[in-house]
């Protein structure tokens, strides 16, 4: 699969549920090979959090992701770091939209990207920086 927007985030975009510059958003890393268990991302299919396995699950930040910006349809935002991130290994990064609900799972799914300098990543235990694009796709391109 490459890099996508799910069809929830692209809606929402539309819609004006989401406002990349001043909303939450947070990263999570999931595996996507059967350790323990993967998840098979449904771009159309896939709307929250909930969807991704509970064993899928790698990481997540704990911050919304700082320094966003927007411009031409191409959202930026500063790297991501994941501290001593252990578990299976990270084969995609998704992006989702932080709600006033405290429950993660209910958080609509906005990106995939699965393709990227670094993936596949087996974490170590150590800290793992997501560093987006510099060129002209930054995080992602609407």
């Amino acid at each position: 699969m490459a890099n996508a927007l799910y069809d929830t985030g692209r809606n929402y975009f539309l819609q004006g549920s989401i406002n990349w510059v001043a909303d939450p958003v947070r990263v999570a890393l999931v595996s996507i090979s059967n350790q323990p268990t993967a998840y098979v991302v449904s771009l159309s299919g896939d709307t929250v959090y909930a969807s991704v396995p509970t064993g899928a699950r790698v990481g997540f930040s704990i911050a919304s992701l700082g320094g966003k910006s927007g411009s031409a349809g191409i959202a930026d935002a500063n790297d991501a770091v994941f501290s001593a991130v252990s578990g299976p290994t990270i084969g995609a990064v998704l992006l989702l939209r932080s709600t006033a609900t405290a429950n993660a799972s209910d958080w609509p799914l906005i990106a995939y990207i699965d393709t990227a300098t670094g993936l596949p990543v087996g974490p170590n235990g150590g800290d793992i920086t997501v560093q987006w694009d510099n060129g002209t796709n930054k995080v992602f391109k609407l």
